[in-house]
C-alpha cells in the first residue's frame, strides 16, 4: 500500500510539474503573440506613415486611421525620430553636393538667377555641347531646415523630353499659369545661353490662338519663336517630321546616329535645336495626330527636336522627364521622386522678359543680316577632311548657319539649274573654292568643261598674269559650245576610270570604293568631281555624239557613286534636252538638286520656292527636288577680287611645297577658241632622231582628254599618203606643214628628202616657211613652184621605177617626201601630155600615189574640194590615198572616200575630221596644230614666176652655196 501511495505521489509531482509548465509556456506564447501583434501593427502603422510621408502624418495624425493606439504612437515616434537623425546627416552635405553636381551639369545661365543673365545675349556657339541640366527650381524637403534646399533641374536638349502636368479641378487656372512660367523660364534660359538663332520655338495651343507665353513674343519678329494655329496642329507636326528627314538624308550620311554624336566628332553642329512646346487640355489627340506625335517623340532628339508638352498625354520609348504642378507654387519632378516638393523659380517681370527678347531678337537679325564672305565658307585649316566616306561642304548660309552639300553614295550628283545671270558660276566657284580648301589633291581630283561661251574654269590653270592653278583640277575645257564631242570624250573617260576603279575593287574583293581605300591604304583613289557647265549643249542634236553621249551618262551615273565619281551638271534649263527622252533613270541619279533665282524644272513640279527666290540666293535640295528637302541659302560672292584667286593662291603654293615644282603638274587646258601650239604637245616631244621604220606624222590634235595628236603612220605599204580637202587655206597649211616638221624631227640630217612644192601664189609664204624650217634643221629640201612641178614628177617617177625595181635585199633607200600645196589649181597643167612620151603630170601623180608608198616616196597633198581630189585620182582606187584630213567639206562628200560610211558632218571653223582607212571606223574630229613657234620665217619669199629649186639656203656644212639677204654669194661654213 505504501509503495502505491509512492508511486501516485510521484504521478502527481510530475503532473504537477507539467502543468506548471505548461501555464508557463501558454503564459509566454501568449506574451509574445500579444509582442507580435503589437510589432505588426506597429509595421503596419510605420508602412502607412511611409506612404503618406512622415512630415504629412507629424503635421496631423489625427486624421490617420488608427492614430489613437499605441502601436501608431510608437510608430510615428520612430519614425520622425530616424528622420530626424538621417536628415541631420543628409543636411550637412547633402544639399551641397546636389547643388554642385547641379551646377557642374548646368552651367552659367541654365542654373544661374534670372537676375544674373536675363537681357544678355548668349555666347556659347554650336561648338559647344549643350549643358545636360536646365534648372527649374528649388528643392526641399516638407519640415526640413531652409539650409536642405537645393536646385532642382532636368534634362532637356539632345537628352529628354519633358512633360508636364498641372491639371487640376480645384486649381486649374493657377497652376496653368505657373505651367506657363515654368517654361517660359526654361525657354528664356535656352535662348539666353545660345548665340541668337542656335535655339528655335515652336508654340502650339489647343486653347489659345494668341496669348500663350505673351513676353516672349518678340521673338516672333526675327523667326525665333513661331505661334500655330490651334486647328493646324497637323502642319506642325509634318513640319516636325519633315525635319527629321531631311536630317537623316543629309547631315547623317557617315554612319552617326545623332547629331549630338556628329557634333563631338566634328567640333561643329550645322544644325539648330528646335523647341515645341504644346499646351493641350488634358484629353488625348485624335489617333493619327497621336501616332504623328509619338513618331516625332521618338526620333526627335538625334535630330535636335526638343518637345515640352502641358496637359498633353504622351508615351513615348525614349527619355522622358515630367513634372507634375500640385500647387502653384509647388511641383514635384521625375528626377527627385514623390516625396520631394520643388518651388518654381522666380517668374521675371513681363517687361523684362519682353526686353530680353527684344534684345535676342534684334541680335539675331543683325547676325542674320551680316552678309557672309567667301572666307567664311572657308575652314580654319586647309585639307583636313578624309574623303573615303564622302564629301562635304558649306556652299552658302541660311541665318547666318552654313548650309552644306554632301556627295556620297546616298547624293551622288548634282543638278544645279538657273537662268542666265541667275549666278551659276558663282554658285559652282563656291562649291568648289570650299571643297578644294577641305580636302587635298590626294582627296579629290576636279574636271571641269564649260560648254558656253566664256572663260569661267580658265582662272584654274596657269596664265601669264598669274602663274597659279588650282591643284585639284586635272583638265579645264572652255570655250567648248562647238566641240560637243570633247564632253563625250570626257564621259569616255570617266568611263574607263570607272572600269579601272572597279577591277581594282574586284581585286580587292570589296564593291565601293570607301571599302577599297580601307583594303588599299597606299594607293590613290582620289573622288572625282566632274563639272560639265551648260551641258544641255552635249545633247543639242539628234545625232550618234548625243546617242553616245546619253548612254555614257547613264552608265557613269547610275555605276560611278560606288566608284567615287560625282557629276555636277549645270544648265539654264532642262526642259529641252531631247536626248533624255524615255530616260528618266539619268535625272533619278541627281538626288542633289541646287535651283537657283528663276530656275524651272529643275526641281519637282509642285515645288516653286526658286521662282520667288532674290539674287544671291538659291535652294539646295538632297531630295531630288521634293519641296520637304527645300533648304534656302544665302550664296556669298565667290568671283570678286581676292576671293577664290586668293584661295587658289595659298593652296598652289602649299601644293608646290608639299611636291616640289619639279612634280607639280598643272591641269590641261583645252580652250576651243585657241589652236594647240605643235611644239607643246607631249606626241611632238616625244619624237627623236632615228632611222624610224614607220614614221609618225602628226597632223592636229585629237579631242580628248590626254590631247592626243592625230597621227599617221607613213611605213612602206600602199595607201601610205595623206590628202588635205577643203577651202581653209589656214588650217590645210597648217596640216602640211606640221606633218612635214614632224617627219623632220624623225630623221638626222641626209636620212630624207624634201620636196615642198607651192602652186599658187596664196601658199607661197606658208610653204617657204616650211622648207625653210626643214632646211635649218639640216634636211634636204628642194622648193618648185608650178612650172618645176611636171619635171619634179617625171623624176620621181622615174625613181619609183628605179626604187621598185632594185633587187631584195639591197641598200636601205633614203625616204622622200612630197608635199603638194594647192594640187587642184594646176589641175590643168597637169592633165596635159607629153608628145613623146604620151603621159601627162597627172599621170606621173598617180603613178606616185600608187606605188610611191612602197618605195618610200609619199605625199602630202592639199585638194580644195573632195571632188578635185576624186578628178585627180581618175578613175582608178580611192585607196591610193589611205588618209584624209578634210576641212570645209559636208559630210555626204565624204561618205566615198570613207568607204562608203555614211557621214554626218558640217564644217565647224578650225575643225576638221581625220580619216585612216587602216586605223579607223570611223573619222575622228582633229583641231589643226599652230605652227607659229614650230615653223620660223624666212626673207626673200619667191615668187611662183621666178622661183627657182636653189633659192632656199643649203643645209649647214654643205659646200653648195646660196644667196644671202643682200643677193650676194657666200659660202656656208
Amino acid at each position: 500500500m505504501r509503495k502505491r501511495n509512492e508511486r501516485r505521489n510521484a504521478i502527481q509531482a510530475a503532473f504537477d510539474r507539467l502543468s506548471a509548465t505548461a501555464a508557463t509556456a501558454r503564459g509566454a506564447a501568449t506574451n509574445e503573440l500579444a509582442r507580435v501583434e503589437a510589432e505588426n501593427a506597429k509595421q503596419e502603422h510605420a508602412l502607412r506613415i511611409a506612404r503618406h510621408g512622415v512630415s504629412a502624418v507629424a503635421r496631423d495624425p489625427g486624421e490617420f486611421e488608427g492614430s489613437d493606439r499605441p502601436e501608431f504612437r510608437r510608430a510615428l515616434e520612430e519614425a520622425v525620430e530616424e528622420r530626424t537623425e538621417v536628415f541631420s546627416e543628409w543636411t550637412a552635405r547633402g544639399p551641397s553636393e546636389l547643388a554642385e553636381l547641379v551646377s557642374d551639369a548646368a552651367p552659367g545661365t541654365a542654373s544661374a538667377p534670372w537676375r544674373e543673365w536675363l537681357g544678355s545675349i548668349g555666347t556659347a556657339d554650336a561648338r559647344i555641347p549643350a549643358p545636360t541640366l536646365w534648372r527649374f527650381g528649388t528643392a526641399h524637403v516638407p519640415d526640413a531646415p531652409e539650409a536642405a534646399e537645393f536646385p532642382a533641374a532636368v534634362p532637356l536638349l539632345d537628352e529628354s523630353h519633358l512633360r508636364i502636368t498641372c491639371r487640376s479641378a480645384t486649381l486649374e487656372s493657377a497652376t496653368r499659369d505657373a505651367a506657363e512660367s515654368l517654361v517660359q523660364n526654361l525657354l528664356l534660359r535656352m535662348l539666353s545661353y545660345y548665340e541668337p538663332g542656335l535655339v528655335r520655338v515652336h508654340v502650339w495651343d489647343i486653347a489659345r490662338l494668341t496669348g500663350t507665353l505673351p513676353g516672349l513674343f518678340p521673338l516672333t519678329r526675327s523667326g525665333l519663336l513661331t505661334a500655330h494655329d490651334p486647328t493646324r496642329l497637323d502642319d506642325l507636326l509634318e513640319e516636325l517630321a519633315e525635319h527629321i528627314r531631311r536630317i537623316h538624308t543629309t547631315a547623317l550620311l557617315g554612319g552617326h546616329t545623332s547629331l549630338k554624336s556628329l557634333a563631338a566628332e566634328t567640333g561643329h553642329r550645322g544644325e539648330p535645336w528646335r523647341v515645341a512646346v504644346l499646351f493641350g487640355d488634358g484629353e488625348p489627340l485624335r489617333d493619327e495626330q497621336q501616332q504623328q506625335l509619338q513618331r516625332v517623340a521618338r526620333n526627335g532628339l538625334a535630330c535636335g527636336i526638343q518637345l515640352i508638352v502641358v496637359d498633353l498625354p504622351m508615351t513615348v520609348n525614349n527619355s522622358l522627364e515630367s513634372v507634375t504642378l500640385i500647387a502653384p507654387d509647388a511641383a514635384r519632378s521625375s528626377m527627385t521622386g514623390p516625396h520631394l516638393t520643388i518651388r518654381p523659380d522666380e517668374v521675371p517681370p513681363r517687361e523684362r522678359v519682353s526686353r530680353a527678347c527684344s534684345a535676342i531678337s534684334e541680335a539675331f537679325q543683325s547676325r542674320r543680316a551680316r552678309v557672309r564672305t567667301f572666307e567664311d565658307l572657308l575652314p580654319g585649316q586647309l585639307w583636313t577632311q578624309d574623303s573615303t566616306g564622302g564629301l562635304t561642304a558649306p556652299v552658302g548660309f541660311f541665318e547666318g548657319e552654313p548650309v552644306r552639300i554632301s556627295l556620297g553614295d546616298t547624293s551622288p550628283h548634282t543638278l544645279i539649274g538657273g537662268p542666265s545671270g541667275s549666278g551659276k558660276t558663282n554658285f559652282l566657284y563656291g562649291m568648289l573654292g570650299s571643297l578644294a580648301a577641305r580636302y587635298s589633291p590626294d582627296e579629290l581630283e576636279m574636271y571641269l568643261l564649260d560648254f558656253k561661251e566664256g572663260v569661267s574654269f580658265a582662272q584654274f590653270t596657269p596664265g601669264s598674269r598669274d602663274p597659279s592653278w588650282l591643284p585639284h583640277a586635272r583638265l579645264v575645257g572652255v570655250n567648248v559650245n562647238t566641240d560637243r564631242e570633247f564632253g563625250l570624250a570626257l564621259l569616255r573617260f570617266l568611263a574607263t576610270e570607272m572600269r579601272r576603279r572597279a577591277d581594282a575593287a574586284k581585286e580587292q574583293e570589296v564593291t565601293k570604293l570607301e571599302e577599297l581605300r580601307q583594303r588599299d591604304p597606299q594607293g590613290r583613289w582620289p573622288r572625282i568631281v566632274a563639272v560639265i557647265d551648260e551641258f544641255q549643249y552635249l545633247f543639242a542634236e539628234r545625232d550618234a555624239v548625243s546617242s553616245q553621249a546619253a548612254t555614257l551618262l547613264e552608265d557613269v551615273a547610275r555605276r560611278g557613286r560606288s566608284q567615287g565619281i560625282h557629276l555636277v551638271l549645270a544648265s539654264q534649263d532642262v526642259s529641252g534636252i531631247e536626248a533624255f527622252w524615255g530616260k528618266p533613270a539619268i535625272f533619278e541619279q541627281f538626288i542633289l538638286r541646287v535651283a537657283l533665282p528663276k530656275a524651272r524644272r529643275v526641281l519637282v513640279d509642285n515645288n516653286t520656292t526658286a521662282l520667288e527666290l532674290p539674287r544671291w540666293h538659291a535652294v539646295v535640295n538632297h531630295e531630288s527636288g521634293v519641296k520637304h528637302g527645300n533648304e534656302v541659302v544665302r550664296v556669298p560672292d565667290a568671283t570678286a577680287s581676292e576671293t577664290f584667286d586668293s584661295l587658289q593662291h595659298r593652296l598652289w603654293e602649299r601644293h608646290l611645297w608639299e611636291t616640289g615644282r619639279r612634280n607639280a603638274r598643272p591641269p590641261r587646258l583645252f580652250d576651243g577658241s585657241h589652236l594647240p601650239g605643235l611644239t607643246g604637245t607631249a606626241d611632238f616631244e616625244e619624237l627623236r632622231p632615228a632611222a624610224p621604220r614607220r614614221p609618225r606624222v602628226l597632223l592636229g590634235q585629237v579631242i580628248d582628254v590626254r590631247g592626243t595628236a592625230a597621227a599617221l603612220s607613213f611605213e612602206r605599204s600602199p595607201g601610205r599618203n595623206l590628202a588635205v580637202l577643203g577651202s581653209a587655206q589656214q588650217d590645210a597649211t597648217a596640216v602640211l606643214g606640221a606633218g612635214a616638221v614632224s617627219l623632220g624631227r624623225q630623221f638626222s640630217p641626209g636620212n630624207a628628202e624634201f620636196t615642198v612644192a607651192t602652186l599658187n601664189e596664196d601658199t607661197a609664204e606658208d610653204a617657204w616657211a616650211v622648207a625653210g624650217t626643214l632646211r635649218e634643221d639640216g634636211h634636204t629640201v628642194t622648193f618648185i613652184g608650178p612650172s618645176e612641178l611636171e619635171d619634179t614628177l617625171r623624176e620621181l617617177s622615174e625613181s619609183v621605177d628605179e626604187r621598185g625595181g632594185a633587187p631584195a635585199g639591197g641598200s636601205e633607200t633614203v625616204p622622200r617626201y612630197l608635199l603638194l600645196y594647192a594640187v587642184d589649181a594646176v589641175q590643168s597643167m597637169l592633165e596635159r601630155k607629153d608628145p613623146e612620151s604620151r603621159t601627162s603630170g597627172l599621170d606621173r601623180l598617180r603613178k606616185v600615189l600608187k606605188q610611191g608608198p612602197e618605195c618610200g616616196v609619199h605625199t602630202i597633198g592639199w585638194w580644195r574640194s573632195a571632188q578635185r581630189l576624186r578628178n585627180t585620182l581618175g578613175m582608178g582606187p580611192t585607196d591610193d590615198v589611205g588618209a584624209w584630213v578634210a576641212f570645209d567639206v559636208q559630210g555626204q562628200e565624204l561618205s566615198p572616200l570613207a568607204a562608203g560610211q555614211p557621214i554626218t558632218w558640217s564644217p565647224r571653223v578650225h575643225r576638221g575630221l581625220f580619216f585612216d582607212r587602216s586605223v579607223h571606223s570611223h573619222p575622228e574630229v582633229v583641231l589643226p596644230f599652230d605652227l607659229t613657234e614650230a615653223v620660223g620665217r624666212f626673207p626673200e619669199e619667191p615668187s611662183l614666176a621666178d622661183a627657182d629649186p636653189g633659192d632656199l639656203p643649203r643645209p649647214r656644212g654643205s659646200e653648195t652655196v646660196s644667196p644671202n639677204t643682200a643677193g650676194e654669194e657666200t659660202t656656208d661654213d
